[in-house]
């Protein structure tokens, strides 16, 4: 079992206040101040969670700088208040910088519940083998 350090704990509740930052600065008509706090807390808090050396690393490989300066170019953006652009650059670099993760993140989903048409969808989505008739 891994241990988690109090610095990664601290890490974790600021991405999570960073998540929480970002989905209310959406909710409310993409408020620029929200965006930037929840975008700055998110990214140190991934920061403190997977260390900087890590960090440095995972976003400045070398298939992944497309990716990389979109999402950082998307919080620049929004830093300098051009919110709705900065968000969108910012989604089509979150999902081309983590697109490796979302049949891992899919197929926990569906193995996560035993909800029979969520567990389906969630298979279909991560790639898994669907020819179960049987739930």
């Amino acid at each position: 079992m891994t241990m988690i350090s109090e610095i990664q704990k601290l890490g974790a509740g600021l991405a999570g206040f960073g998540i929480f930052f970002l989905i209310f600065g959406i909710l409310l008509y993409f408020d620029s101040v929200l965006l930037a706090f929840g975008n700055i807390l998110f990214l140190s808090g991934l920061a403190l969670i997977i260390g900087l050396r890590r960090t440095f690393s995972f976003f400045f490989q070398r298939q992944k700088l497309r990716g990389s300066s979109f999402f950082l170019g998307g919080a620049l953006l929004v830093l300098f208040r051009w919110p709705l652009i900065g968000m969108l650059c910012e989604f089509y670099g979150f999902i081309s910088l983590f697109r490796g993760f979302f049949p891992l993140v899919f197929g926990f989903l569906g193995s996560l519940a035993n909800i029979p048409v969520l567990t389906k969808l969630f298979q279909s989505l991560a790639g898994g083998d669907t020819t179960m008739t049987s739930y």
